[in-house]
């Protein structure tokens, strides 16, 4: 198998970033890290955050419109919208709402790697 961990480091170290109360996507992080044709890797990596040492708010990640396609690998199916609810974030049938107005684009806000 391959080793994806360089890849996971600089997606985590980008997930880091994202501010309480604020999304991003996939692909956004894809793009930010050089690989824009790798959103499926960087769903891998929040997949695996769970096992770094460090806190990694794989919660704040969604999909392009943003629905919450990681809740199955939280600890229960409500809990990346409480997660989320907790921030101020609101979520209505597994859909960030003002998701627009919440974006969080790595490209804008970081400097580049």
């Amino acid at each position: 198998m391959k080793d994806d961990s360089g890849f996971f480091d600089r997606v985590y170290e980008v997930v880091k970033q994202i501010p309480p109360g604020r999304v991003t996507s996939y692909g956004a992080i894809a793009r930010y890290v050089g690989s824009p044709q790798a959103s499926r890797m960087v769903g891998w990596a929040m997949n695996q955050s769970h096992a770094s040492p460090d806190f990694i708010p794989a919660h704040r990640v969604v999909n392009r419109n943003g629905i919450l396609t990681g809740k199955h690998h939280f600890d229960g199916p409500g809990v990346m919208a409480e997660l989320l609810e907790n921030e101020g974030v609101r979520v209505v049938d597994n859909q960030v709402q003002d998701f627009r107005e919440i974006f969080w684009d790595p490209r804008t806000a970081l400097p580049y790697f």
